[in-house]
């Protein structure tokens, strides 16, 4: 089974100052699961690490992509129709979020490692109930 990661846990591990540091450091060490990130998640991410952390940092973080500590997953045209109701559905909801919860609706996916919990905690999900959110 995958698990999906958001922006918010990537940025959270490369930033030790980040209030999710610790706990996100604790999760990805005992996690077993593929840890799949959207494409979308990869240039907020490194945007977001290059402007707070430097462009060493940003490096760092795509060479740990290159190496496959993340799987990455493309966005498909329904990926993006989906994408779209679901802004449209919860205003709240950026083109990044809404993309992560397509995918996770198209990949029956029920679990979602992000630091967002009032985005993902608000969607109703097809294929689950709620999304369990973690860590």
């Amino acid at each position: 089974m995958a698990l999906l990661v958001d922006t918010g846990i990537l940025y959270a591990l490369a930033d030790a100052d980040d209030g999710w540091h610790g706990r996100a450091r604790k999760w990805a060490a005992q996690v077993r699961e593929v840890l799949l990130v959207p494409v979308t998640v990869l240039p907020e991410a490194a945007y977001l690490i290059r402007a707070r952390l430097g462009a060493s940092a940003e490096l760092a973080f795509i060479r740990s992509v290159a190496a496959g500590e993340l799987t990455v997953e493309s966005v498909t045209v329904s990926d993006l129709d989906r994408s779209a109701a679901l802004m449209n559905l919860y205003e709240d909801i950026g083109f990044v979020d809404a993309t992560v919860i397509a995918i996770a609706e198209r990949a029956r996916i029920g679990t979602i490692a992000t630091t967002d919990r009032r985005h993902f905690s608000a969607v109703r999900p097809r294929h689950v109930a709620t999304f369990t959110l973690v860590p």
